[in-house]
């Protein structure tokens, strides 16, 4: 089903004359989310974003779906619980996106450590029944330092204690936000990228009614219709509240920014996925990540109050990831000149919740008091002897205290937090959150969509189970990914591709890999291989991908993790989006601009 620059106009005049039942503001994971499960539930629905998709924070994270074991530091079990079963669930509704890879956590015994050998064997123990992955070959055990060692000869050895190893996921969050974008389509919603909402439209009660919007390519303006709108635009919520007049304009949101740094495999090699204490004893973690023969880390965690749309790599942010890393691998001596790649992005942390994942809590960073650490360990001893039920686990969880306020500890200190909330003019909000928790978060807001406008519109849906509302590409079993891509592989294979490519593409578009080859009739482009001829050809006319950054830095990863193949692929996927789109010269100098702007960025070009 064609998703493209054409359909794109097409779309835009239907959202001109359709009036809505829900428009959602926001192309990110939230609104991709949110997009999916309405359409599937029937309601009108219609999506704007003022960029690409996942252009924002959604193709910027850690590239993880990670559980947050770090949350059970201070024995947050809900955030973890919710945590780990949306992991699961993510990957069964999008099974050819997260894969399973075991982290290494190193303990080191260091002033503001988050565990010790002991604690974090049952931390981790308490994570597996949490993610259900105990008695599995998923299932968590500790090593040695010899042990850790061997895996990872690089490690500091002083002070390292050993090391645990449990349950993670890597992720694709870009191509996990355009699958769903790409399902809510077929299922019949209104979706555009590159349309800005500039203005809130109300009746003459005071009700929103819809947007002013703007065509950013174009530039013409025009009005969209809707009963309900749905703000999920991340870290822009305040923004676009700011356009609302009938709004309090008090802040939601307390953006932060995360650098993420990527390097060549031999200048800093990895087994697997490694999570460790920054070692500058401010409370951080950093996680180094081995992909597609590169190693890439991250992440930074400071308050941002600059340009949204633009956020840009410091030189701070830099000294600080190469001071963490140079520490814990002292004879890698990372430099900057070894950057290959970079990535910043902004969390959308809701204010008053007032943490994240990595910066260690709110004020009360107290630990937790002997008397009630012993009893959270006897029963979780006897919840392990079958003698205690998970009730008693988390009443003793609830009476933690503080060895110096005796406080008891707040979810929120920890906790990366979602809100829901209908403002005063009826537009609803939906911020915070992260997106590991974008399915959950959908379905909260879908429960109130249909709720409002059944009672509100004598508006019928119906009522989904969103935990197996699979994506685009994800058509298949997801308890046989390994069979299903080794099928899928053989498509590619048998359509003219060598092994390698075809297994890439199959692991790419999973469901959609034969309708991806079906591009291959037309033959190679002139200066590309036909896998990434065909890659390129179904991502313009079915992904709506309107530049070259779009491909090469969200669609693909190459910007990211292949950056020394873009001299070769620069000029030819240029010119063939040129000969697809019908750029005229103009347009073609400016996309060329564009793309060798996003690549000098990428490589921090400006620091070196």
């Amino acid at each position: 089903m064609a998703f493209s620059a054409n359909t794109r106009q097409q779309t835009i005049e239907h959202l001109q004359n359709t009036p809505l039942d829900l428009l959602i503001i926001g192309g990110g994971i939230t609104g991709a989310g949110v997009a999916i499960q309405a359409t599937a539930s029937g309601i009108k629905t219609g999506l704007i974003e003022m960029q690409d998709f996942a252009e924002g924070t959604s193709s910027r994270s850690t590239k993880l779906v990670h559980g947050g074991i770090r949350y059970l530091k201070t024995f947050d079990v809900g955030v973890v619980n919710d945590t780990v079963k949306e992991r699961a669930v993510v990957q069964g509704i999008a099974p050819h996106i997260p894969r399973p890879f075991p982290m290494l956590m190193p303990i080191y015994d260091e002033p503001e450590s988050t565990y010790d050998m002991f604690s974090v064997k049952i931390a981790m123990d308490l994570y597996d029944k949490l993610a259900g992955v105990d008695g599995t070959q998923y299932a968590n055990y500790t090593i040695s330092k010899d042990e850790v060692l061997q895996r990872e000869p690089g490690l500091k050895s002083k002070n390292l204690k050993g090391g645990g190893v449990y349950l993670d996921f890597v992720n694709n969050d870009a191509r996990l936000v355009i699958e769903n974008i790409k399902e809510a389509d077929e299922l019949g919603g209104l979706i555009a990228s590159h349309v800005k909402a500039v203005g809130v439209l109300h009746d003459d009660n005071g009700k929103v009614v819809g947007v002013h919007a703007q065509d950013t390519i174009s530039g013409k303006e025009f009005d969209i219709h809707a009963k309900l709108v749905i703000n999920t635009t991340g870290p822009w919520v305040d923004k676009l509240r700011d356009l609302d007049q009938k709004l309090d304009h008090t802040p939601m949101m307390r953006p932060t920014k995360g650098v993420h740094l990527v390097v060549d495999e031999s200048r800093l090699r990895v087994p697997q996925p490694t999570y460790f204490d920054s070692g500058a004893h401010d409370g951080r973690m950093i996680f180094v990540v081995p992909r597609e023969g590169k190693t890439y880390f991250g992440t930074t965690d400071t308050d941002f109050k600059g340009d949204y749309k633009h956020p840009t790599v410091d030189q701070d942010d830099v000294d600080y990831l190469l001071a963490a890393i140079n520490n814990r691998y002292p004879d890698a001596k990372v430099t900057l000149k070894d950057i290959e790649a970079s990535w910043v992005g902004l969390r959308p942390l809701i204010a008053t919740n007032g943490s994240s994942d990595y910066n260690g809590g709110g004020a009360n960073t107290g630990k937790v008091s002997q008397e009630s650490f012993d009893k959270l360990i006897k029963t979780v001893d006897d919840y392990e002897d079958q003698q205690a039920t998970r009730d008693d686990v988390e009443n003793a969880i609830s009476k933690l205290k503080t060895a110096h306020a005796e406080e008891t500890l707040s979810p929120s200190q920890v906790s990366r937090g979602s809100a829901l909330d209908t403002e005063a003019d009826g537009m609803i909000t939906l911020s915070g959150g992260k997106i590991t928790d974008y399915r959950k978060m959908a379905a909260g807001a879908l429960a109130l969509i249909r709720q409002t406008l059944k009672r509100d519109y004598n508006v019928d849906s119906k009522e989904i189970d969103s935990k197996k509302l699979q994506v685009s590409g994800g058509h298949f079993d997801p308890t046989n990914v390994d069979d299903t891509m080794d099928f899928y592989t053989r498509i590619a294979v048998d359509a003219g591709l060598p092994q390698e490519d075809a297994a890439d593409l199959a692991n790419r578009f999973g469901s959609n890999t034969g309708r991806v080859v079906t591009y291959v009739e037309e033959g190679a482009a002139e200066g590309l291989s036909l896998k990434e001829t065909i890659s390129l050809r179904y991502s313009v006319n079915e992904e709506l991908t309107m530049t070259p950054v779009d491909y090469l830095l969200r669609r693909t990863n190459a910007i990211l993790f292949h950056a020394d193949t873009l001299a070769q692929l620069h000029d030819p996927v240029i010119n063939e989006m040129a000969r697809l789109l019908d750029w005229d010269a103009d347009t073609k100098a400016a996309m060329t601009k564009q793309l060798d702007d996003a690549i000098a960025e990428s490589e921090l070009a400006a620091l070196k």
